[in-house]
């Protein structure tokens, strides 16, 4: 039985994958990032889906160098408890246009492959499914953000005659 046992194939990452998610995450952040109030960029934004309050979104930036940023995105409030706030930093590539999260939560650095099972059970491919939900994270920010209320430039009896 010995020499018939099969090993478990190795995982070995998709770049092409990963590089399609870190172009398309650098394509939603810059979007994102293009909302302005006076001139001065918004780091915060409101999620809203009909009348319905989804929560909160900040990006802040913490370092800027040349060609790169890093930034910090975290969901600061949700409507519901049982959700958990999405915390993450990400690294921006300008010369690249890339953007690809260099950690998540508590995790302080995202292997490019892990070995399986591992002490904390990430997956093998964990780096790519982090990047994906970031990605569907963006989309959902594009499609329901909206300027926080202290923004708005509205006052009661505008449009009375």
């Amino acid at each position: 039985m010995g020499e018939w046992t099969m090993k478990p194939r190795r995982y070995v990452p998709d770049l092409r994958q990963l590089g399609a998610l870190c172009d398309g995450n650098y394509q939603r952040l810059q979007k994102l990032r293009q909302l302005e109030v006076d001139g001065k960029p918004v780091s915060e934004f409101e999620l809203h889906r009909e009348n319905h309050y989804l929560g909160r979104v900040r990006i802040q930036v913490l370092q800027t160098a040349k060609f790169t940023e890093t930034l910090f995105l975290e969901q600061v409030h949700n409507s519901g408890r049982w959700l958990n706030n999405p915390q993450m930093t990400v690294r921006v590539y300008h010369d690249a246009n890339m953007a690809e999260v260099i950690s998540c939560y508590r995790d302080r650095q995202i292997a490019p492959v892990n070995d399986y099972p591992n002490r904390f059970m990430h997956h093998p491919d964990e780096k790519v499914q982090v990047n994906s939900f970031l990605a569907e994270w963006l989309d959902y920010c594009l499609r329901f953000g909206h300027l926080p209320m202290e923004h708005a430039f509205w006052s009661a009896g505008e449009g009375v005659d």
